[in-house]
């Protein structure tokens, strides 16, 4: 249990760092609104596209493709995606229904699923957990489009108006510029892929400065009840409804437990910039992302503990 303790913390702690960090330095005035607006423009048009692409380069497409576990996975994005919207629709003021919907489906499956998955099952973990977050990545891009399309102030909701919003994410051209490359192998040049990964690697570190510096007592205040309920809707009643539909479907071991950790994985930074781009409520999603990567911490721990416990991983 310690060392699964401790696992969990060595990835979500640097998390929580870099939003202490945003915090203190938009109290110490060394970075303003001008630059939050900037870095968060620059993440959503420039580095996390470039990180999907590298990403999904470095998946082999052609091993590790079990297609039970990635239909159950998908059904069950689409699954959580429509609880989570149905009761937004109950819970929520219209304007915040795509914040509060993308909160509660879209994991941090890229970097702390991903990490947990490769610390638990070495190299099988790697390579199944690589394979379905290429496929997340589509999924979690795509339907986090519609819904803050659908929701937000700035935003047409006309079925065109939709798919343009699709079609025009940098995060979703992202991933689809990659799919060729991943798929035949297709070389790229070493500076090249050298350069992208400087590039790239800004997308995290400067995603989480602008969620600190937007968190503030008044605004985890105003945001807490929808927050809290859009995170734990993230961290336990999903991850619970779906970890149990996955062990009926037949699931068990390091399968289970690697649906397990994608399931519940904290919100995604990512879910902030597309919010802040589409002029949706950005301090609710920051108050999202930081209340799910705190539960993680527990909530994570406990899951495994209670799988390993049943004996079903």
């Amino acid at each position: 249990m310690l060392s699964l303790i401790s696992q969990t913390l060595g990835v979500t702690a640097p998390v929580f760092v870099m939003l202490f960090l945003g915090a203190q330095l938009k109290r110490v005035g060394w970075i303003d609104v001008a630059f939050i607006n900037t870095a968060s423009n620059l993440v959503f048009k420039g580095t996390l596209p470039a990180l999907l692409f590298l990403a999904l380069l470095r998946t082999d497409l052609g091993t590790a493709v079990q297609p039970k576990l990635i239909g159950y996975f998908v059904v069950a994005t689409l699954v959580s995606f429509f609880i989570a919207w149905a009761w937004a629709m109950v819970r929520c003021p219209r304007e915040d229904r795509g914040v509060y919907v993308q909160g509660a489906f879209r994991g941090n499956n890229g970097i702390v699923g991903l990490a947990l998955a490769t610390s638990l099952y070495g190299d099988y973990g790697l390579s199944l957990g690589g394979v379905l977050a290429g496929v997340v990545i589509i999924c979690y891009n795509v339907l986090s489009a519609v819904i803050l399309a659908l929701y937000s102030p700035s935003a047409k909701s006309d079925p065109w108006s939709i798919l343009k919003s699709i079609l025009g994410n940098p995060l979703i051209i992202g991933v689809v510029a990659a799919l060729p490359f991943a798929y035949w192998h297709i070389p790229l040049p070493a500076w090249l892929l050298t350069s992208g990964n400087y590039f790239a690697q800004m997308s995290l570190p400067l995603a989480l400065i602008c969620i600190g510096a937007t968190l503030s007592w008044s605004s985890l205040r105003e945001s807490g009840a929808l927050a809290m309920s859009s995170s734990l809707m993230k961290m336990l009643w999903l991850p619970l409804l779906l970890t149990v539909g996955a062990w009926w479907c037949g699931f068990r071991d390091a399968q289970l437990g690697i649906l397990f950790l994608y399931f519940a994985s904290p919100t995604a930074a990512a879910s902030f910039v597309m919010a802040k781009a589409v002029g949706a409520n950005h301090q609710l999603a920051a108050a999202i992302v930081a209340i799910t990567t705190l539960l993680g911490v527990l909530s994570i721990n406990i899951g495994l503990f209670i799988l390993q416990w049943a004996g079903w991983i």
